[in-house]
């Protein structure tokens, strides 16, 4: 085995990419030669995304070989619409075409990289820089297509990387392709697992679904590695909120899981019962917001309610540093008791105080546990209005809002996770070898 063994980490999204699930493998991939394990990247070469952030380059190792290989799929411009008008309502010959088109990218439309990902991944394979250990990170699930081939390397470990669970985003993606994508992906998740040497997943609670789901698989080879904050991107001074409104931030991507109806519910319930007290609030929302959660804020921009839309991840931490009250969203809705956000870590590491929206799960309890601030059901308009007005009447009065710093926060530095990637990486090599 290598003193300082070469891995491959697989990812369909890399920077210049932006937004959720970036960090992951970005901060993997900086971090690991800490850890005495040399990464290589391959990613699409044009990925069909709705966003690019370039200060998310700088995260990159100047020397680290990075694959680029193409994918088929067109601008997301284009898919997007193509999405919308298949799913809509009507028997023209376009629509069922479109329709028609979409159940075919099973399981997701990302198996469009297949055709490139799989040529690129076979010349590594073969070549002098062939890697101990092939790393693939999802969403999409159709990365996990890759397995077989990477399997195929005698004693190349591989590694799957739960992101998110497969089978809730089966559910609760916005684009999901339908009843079919659902049957094939229930098949292919059991197919592939038996490919890996060693699967991780970012929660625990991922991991004890997997292990009653697939009973096959081994407890001592899945490993749950949670998401985390880097040192390195918090400001060194965070700057004091201004105005003589209560600023309350939220950042990331507004989706199904992440709704923010019961919120916005409350916010209007707020103005109705207390105008005074209601044109104290300044709500910001940093980042996307897909077509599906538009239709509950309508009407909320004369209520304090800011879009702001999605930026750089710098300018974005300076942001929401500037806030009186961070927020972080979950929605009470299928498979959300077992995800915690990935923003969550970055919020334990700012230090500002915090308001969580989640239905009890794992989210809930990490909430819990490091004692990061209050804790609200998502839906409960009643009771989250009358949280944000005594929040506004103590604003009024001059009392703003505090918290204790949390506590085993430490357990969530980026660098410290890498290492139990490196350790797991190693113990997959093993079982390879020894296979």
């Amino acid at each position: 085995m290598h003193s300082s063994p070469k891995a491959l980490l697989v990812s369909y999204t890399f920077p210049p990419t932006g937004g959720a699930g970036i960090h992951r493998v970005l901060k993997l991939a900086k971090y690991l030669p800490a850890h005495g394990v040399s990464p290589a990247v391959l990613t699409a070469r044009n990925p069909s995304v709705p966003l690019r952030d370039e200060s998310l380059l700088r995260d990159i190792p100047a020397d680290m070989p990075l694959l680029r290989a193409r994918t088929l799929e067109p601008g997301y411009g284009i898919k997007a619409e193509t999405w919308k008008t298949s799913s809509g309502k009507g028997g023209s010959w376009r629509t069922r075409a479109l329709s028609g088109a979409r159940q075919l990218l099973l399981p997701d439309p990302q198996i469009l990289w297949q055709p490139g990902a799989q040529f690129a991944l076979a010349r590594r394979l073969a070549g002098a820089e062939r890697p101990d250990v092939v790393f693939i990170t999802a969403p999409p699930f159709s990365q996990f297509l890759l397995a077989p081939l990477a399997r195929l390397a005698r004693g190349t470990a591989v590694v799957l990387d739960y992101r998110d669970e497969w089978s809730t985003l089966r559910q609760t993606y916005e684009m999901v392709a339908g009843g079919l994508a659902r049957v094939v992906g229930e098949v292919l998740e059991e197919k592939l697992l038996r490919f890996a040497h060693a699967v991780t997943t970012a929660t625990e609670a991922f991991r004890q679904n997997l292990l009653r789901r697939f009973p096959f698989l081994r407890p001592e080879r899945v490993f749950a590695i949670p998401n985390g904050y880097d040192r390195e991107d918090i400001p060194a001074s965070l700057p004091a909120p201004t105005g003589d409104r209560l600023v309350v931030t939220y950042a990331g991507t507004i989706f199904r899981l992440t709704s923010p109806a019961g919120l916005l519910g409350a916010v209007r319930r707020l103005h109705a019962e207390s105008p005074e007290l209601a044109r104290l609030l300044r709500l910001r929302f940093l980042g996307r917001i897909v077509e599906t959660e538009l239709p509950c804020f309508e009407g909320t921009e004369t209520l304090g309610v800011e879009r702001v839309g999605y930026l750089p991840h710098d300018a974005m931490m300076k942001e929401v540093a500037a806030s009186h009250l961070l927020l972080c969203l979950l929605d009470d809705t299928s498979g959300a008791q077992h995800i915690y956000p990935a923003k969550i870590f970055e919020l334990m590491a700012l230090g500002r105080p915090c308001l969580t929206l989640a239905p009890e799960g794992a989210l809930a309890e990490l909430v819990r546990t490091t004692r990061l601030g209050d804790l609200l059901p998502p839906r409960d308009q009643a009771r989250i209005a009358e949280y944000l007005a005594r929040l506004l009447s103590d604003f009024r009065e001059g009392r703003l809002p505090v918290q204790a710093p949390p506590i085993g926060i430490e357990r969530y530095d980026r660098k410290a996770l890498a290492g139990e990637f490196a350790e797991v990486f190693r113990h997959a090599m093993a079982w390879a070898r020894g296979s």
